[in-house]
């Protein structure tokens, strides 16, 4: 099965490091960042489980929560987790799913062709209370990432579905934004950006981000 962009993100049910769960009930009515890790005890993944959790507040405050997956065992995650725990000197509160039979992985196309191991990929699913898959971002094993990133993805998102407006590169919360093409109504722009706005081209137009 291959997953894009406005799919409806797939239910199962597994065994986490938590509990068992069944994804859609769990995820509830938050967002959902959903990622995958090649193995369990291998450095980089360690390094990015740690930077996960530093930042399940930040993500907690926008209304998301985060899920991880690897192929290995609850006995493995658990027992991992204290490795994590001792080296990085916090301990994920969230749950990892395991996946030693890669049915979810496959389900959701973690596991690229030729695979050595078939070891999942890193990938990120951006999930929305709606179980809509709203984003993908995947990376080779090699490459860990950037979990700033992550936030600054989920920040767009939100701020988007909100407003008639699109971020720009390398944008970040509370960065100027453009207004999207299709918005042309002066009063209706008047009254959504009171702030209001430059016109570089007439399909270029940057305003402060909307609140």
């Amino acid at each position: 099965m291959s997953l894009h962009i406005n799919s409806t993100a797939p239910d199962f049910a597994a065994d986490t490091s938590l509990g068992p769960i069944q994804f859609h009930d769990w995820a509830g009515k938050d967002w959902v960042i959903f990622f995958s890790h090649p193995r369990d005890f291998t450095p980089v993944c360690t390094t990015e489980l740690a930077a996960a959790e530093r930042l399940t507040g930040a993500f907690a405050a926008r209304g998301a929560k985060m899920l991880a997956i690897s192929v290995d065992s609850v006995d493995d995650h658990c027992r991992w987790l204290g490795d994590i725990e001792e080296t990085q000197g916090v301990r994920p509160s969230f749950p990892i799913v395991a996946d030693p039979d890669r049915a979810v992985s496959t389900l959701y196309d973690m596991i690229p062709p030729n695979a050595p191991n078939t070891f999942t990929v890193r990938s990120v699913f951006f999930i929305d209370p709606n179980r809509q898959v709203r984003a993908i971002i995947t990376y080779p094993a090699s490459t860990g990432r950037n979990f700033d990133e992550l936030l600054r993805v989920l920040d767009s998102l939100q701020l988007t579905d909100v407003h008639k407006v699109a971020t720009p590169a390398n944008w970040r919360h509370g960065d100027d934004v453009v207004i999207v093409p299709a918005l042309t109504d002066p009063d209706e722009m008047a009254r959504r950006f009171p702030k209001g706005w430059k016109v570089l081209k007439p399909w270029l137009r940057i305003t402060p981000q909307p609140v």
